[in-house]
């Protein structure tokens, strides 16, 4: 049982104010992250007649655009948010789809005593809703801060908003591309750039110190060097200076550490390397799972060194980042996507991917980081952005080798400037790695062993009659399960989690592309290493005297992004 008063329970996610407002049985508490106006945008936000009261976390960059449409209104801060009581009173509930930003909020209509709660788009912030026995509607960013309160809570879905008048959620968001209709727009490189760009302008917003993690990977290397090309000309760069500062964090002697200082001498930026060690990532996993509210093993893995760097870029005074999350899952990034049998697949296949983000590296980059109280922007996920990839005929994401289109061609197509380069040629086509070398190895093995000393083969046994939901498979998965349920419990909670068959990060959808895959239902990247170099088999043979383990465990993703050097957002 958790003693804090559930406000207080989230006190990381916003340590520079507590707010708490009072209406009757109505209670709308916030723990404040000052990005924008930090002197005067403390929440909860009223509009001028304290008629409509509102608690948001998130950021909505068009602010100044929707200010410009309500000019007999009266703001009191400069805050960002301030814009939505004022465009409720004008608009009603339709305002949300006027929102360009990430976003979890709720509403008072005093006047009627109603409320209504939406979420971004994409689910880029996180948001939680449950019910209790006594009629009680809660509402939460993170679980913790309901679970013990709610006879019943679940997952808030992406692109929904839920309304006390008519007691029921209902998808605000509707892009042509959520039908997974196959679009046939033509590739055009410099349209796709121009939307990228204006993505990662619009999200330089800000008041305080911010920063961009780079991992040496395309994503990652594509938005800091889209944002040291732009910074000079916002108002960012007037406060905080033109300069800009990137982040990484490794093992020691990790390729990636060594890819990510390559892109930032290259780009000029004020480069911060941060080491850890297998030791400190053990320790820090009861934490993990604490505040990333998960026991999916490969985002457990991902999210650990990113909860570990966090920490440190927060005590450099650093409040804000961006970072790279999204591409894989519109472009087609991941290696199994070689295996698509037709455009009409691949793109269905991208579709399913972004709407389970929220579910996996959404979760994973925004409490990560709030544990911290640090903010995480993903221009990638930029509606506008995604609206215009996912338009383009996907024959030209298509991975066609014979033609020299790797994965994400199109992405690094678009950024292949001869003139004015936005990075050197080897890193724009660099192929998407699928395994680190063997310094990478020590972390997952350490994982492994860690666990193996905490789960017997007499508890693996008996898993599907203890855990009959999502059954763990491995030690390790147990052992992360086990430390959930200590925090989390509720049979709600374990349901927050998605589970199912997967190979290589694929949907379980996915794994009919290749009849070997339906075999060897493994969530590993060994499913698709057909589509890859050979050299994952070579250095394994090398550091198993020849022998192949029987479980390398964790996917593509979580051995780019966990592994060595950690390209957390590529």
């Amino acid at each position: 049982m958790n003693e804090l008063e559930p406000e207080l329970r989230l006190k990381h996610r916003g340590p520079d104010w507590s707010g708490l407002y009072q209406h009757g049985d109505c209670y709308l508490a916030h723990q404040r992250l000052a990005v924008i106006d930090p002197a005067s945008g403390d929440q909860p936000l009223l509009n001028e007649d304290e008629t409509v009261v509102v608690t948001v976390n998130g950021e909505i960059y068009n602010h100044e655009k929707l200010r410009r449409l309500l000019p007999h209104h009266k703001f009191r801060t400069g805050s960002d948010c301030d814009v939505i009581a004022h465009l409720y009173e004008e608009y009603g509930e339709s305002f949300v789809e006027m929102l360009d930003g990430m976003f979890s909020l709720v509403l008072l209509d005093k006047r009627d005593n109603s409320f209504i709660v939406a979420r971004d788009a994409i689910g880029i912030t996180s948001l939680y809703i449950g019910w209790g026995l006594d009629g009680s509607v809660w509402i939460s960013s993170e679980l913790k801060g309901l679970n013990d309160d709610c006879e019943h809570f679940e997952c808030f879905p992406p692109g929904h908003l839920y309304s006390s008048k008519q007691g029921g959620l209902r998808r605000w968001y509707n892009p042509p591309w959520f039908s997974e209709a196959i679009p046939s727009i033509p590739y055009d490189p410099l349209v796709l750039r121009r939307a990228f760009e204006n993505a990662v302008v619009k999200r330089l917003m800000t008041d305080v110190p911010f920063g961009v993690l780079l991992s040496g990977g395309l994503d990652s290397s594509l938005v800091a060097s889209v944002t040291a090309r732009h910074l000079a000309s916002t108002k960012a760069a007037k406060q905080w200076g033109a300069q800009l500062h990137s982040f990484c964090v490794g093992l020691e002697g990790s390729p990636d550490l060594k890819a990510a200082k390559e892109v930032a001498d290259y780009l000029g930026t004020v480069h911060h390397e941060f080491y850890f060690t297998v030791q400190d990532g053990i320790d820090a996993i009861e934490d993990v799972i604490y505040h990333i509210e998960t026991y999916d093993v490969t985002t457990i893995r991902a999210s650990t060194p990113m909860f570990l760097m966090s920490r440190k870029i927060k005590s450099l005074g650093v409040k804000m980042v961006l970072s790279g999350e999204g591409a894989d899952e519109i472009f087609g990034g991941y290696l199994y996507f070689h295996k698509a049998p037709n455009k009409e697949e691949f793109h269905r296949e991208a579709c399913r991917k972004i709407k389970a983000l929220h579910q996996y590296d959404c979760l994973r980059a925004n409490k990560a980081t709030s544990a911290w109280g640090l903010e995480a922007r993903v221009p990638f996920l930029d509606k506008e952005f995604i609206n215009l990839a996912m338009s383009i005929d996907p024959k030209w994401k298509m991975v066609k080798p014979e033609e020299g289109r790797t994965e994400k061609w199109v992405l690094r197509k678009a950024f292949d400037d001869e003139e004015h380069p936005y990075l050197p040629k080897h890193i724009l086509y660099r192929q998407k790695e699928q395994f680190s070398d063997g310094v990478g190895y020590s972390w997952i093995d350490g994982l492994k062993e860690h666990a193996a000393q905490h789960v017997t083969d007499k508890m693996m046994q008996h898993a599907s009659h203890i855990f009959p939901y999502n059954t763990p498979t491995t030690k390790e998965a147990y052992y992360y399960r086990m430390t959930f349920e200590r925090f989390f419990p509720q049979n709600s909670a374990r349901l927050t989690v998605p589970g199912g068959p997967s190979i290589a990060c694929s949907t379980a959808k996915a794994i009919e592309w290749d009849a070997a895959w339906s075999n060897n239902l493994d969530p590993s990247g060994r499913a698709a290493l057909g589509v890859h170099l050979s050299a994952y088999d070579e250095h394994v043979a090398a550091v198993n005297g020849g022998m192949v383990p029987s479980d390398i465990g964790g996917d593509v993703r979580s051995m780019m992004e966990v592994t060595a050097g950690l390209a957390i957002q590529s």
